[in-house]
């Protein structure tokens, strides 16, 4: 039994004791049942409010499931793996983290014959020195 119905019991049984309203025990039990009706029906608007609100928030977090999958799903990976796949197997791969934007970037050996490659994420362009590179090897060699 909800308390909506136990207030309405209440009422009825008030109602069929006759109780006499122009007394003072009387307009006390009528004012106290009128009260607990009120609470109860405020209670039933509360509970209905927070079931939508249960509602709204499982839409919001099913919202944001659906962008969290987008950004940060298991496609990038797919795809970065893909990418990788690409170079060959006979092919060097280097990779650095681009400063900007701390992307890792994969290239092979051609584009670091170039000197330069630009950050697929951000567009910043690095630049590399393979002399200083070939001059540590030559005097390591020594």
């Amino acid at each position: 039994m909800e308390i909506t119905e136990k207030v309405a019991y209440l009422k009825g049984l008030a109602e069929g004791m006759e109780l006499d309203t122009e007394k003072k025990e009387g307009k006390l039990l009528s004012a106290i049942i009128d009260v607990l009706e009120d609470i109860a029906l405020e209670l039933v608007d509360m509970q209905e409010a927070q079931e939508e609100l249960g509602d709204g928030l499982d839409a919001v977090s099913d919202d944001l499931e659906d962008v969290e999958d987008l950004l940060f799903g298991e496609e990038d990976d797919e795809e970065d793996e893909y990418e990788l796949d690409d170079l060959g197997e006979d092919e060097d791969c280097y990779a650095t983290t681009c400063p900007t934007c701390e992307e890792t970037i994969y290239f092979d050996e051609s584009v670091l014959e170039d000197g330069q490659v630009i950050c697929p994420n951000c567009g910043e362009k690095l630049e590399f020195d393979l002399e200083s590179l070939d001059n540590e090897e030559e005097d390591g060699e020594e």
